[in-house]
């Protein structure tokens, strides 16, 4: 293991001397990582149609969101069907192991649209800006 971590420290380090950034990896730190390297855009339109590598990487990534999608379906048709087959029930047990389908406790929220109808001065006392975010939307 401590050879392990020593290989990608090794790794790291050289990422750092050449002044590259690491491959994206699927990583939480590879995404907080983009989004702060590039977290506007600058209006330009790139042309990838002509590198390949990057054209299979679309497809690919089109291919996975379908079949996200699709399992995504059939998971909300078993999910369905098994909320009807148990009705009332708060349990039901199977060989292999069990559901549980209970209601949650209510809360308390705040109606924060109507507050700011009878109390519009508190917008303005009270605000806070949310930065936006860059989208990532496949088309």
């Amino acid at each position: 293991m401590i050879a392990r971590l020593v290989e990608l420290e090794r790794r790291f380090w050289q990422y750092v001397e050449t002044d590259t950034p690491p491959p994206a990896d699927g990583s939480a730190s590879a995404k907080m990582a983009l989004r702060c390297l590039y977290p506007e855009d600058n209006g330009q339109v790139v042309d990838f149609s002509s590198h390949a590598g990057l054209t299979a990487a679309f497809i690919e990534l089109k291919a996975v969101r379908q079949s996200i999608a699709d399992k995504e379906k059939r998971e909300a048709e078993l999910k369905q069907m098994l909320q009807q087959a148990m009705g009332d029930a708060s349990r039901a047990e199977f060989a292999s192991g069990y559901l549980s389908w209970r209601k949650a406790k209510d809360s308390l929220g705040l109606d924060v649209t109507q507050l700011l109808k009878d109390k519009p001065y508190l917008q303005a006392k009270y605000p806070l800006l949310k930065p936006g975010a860059r989208r990532f939307l496949v088309g």
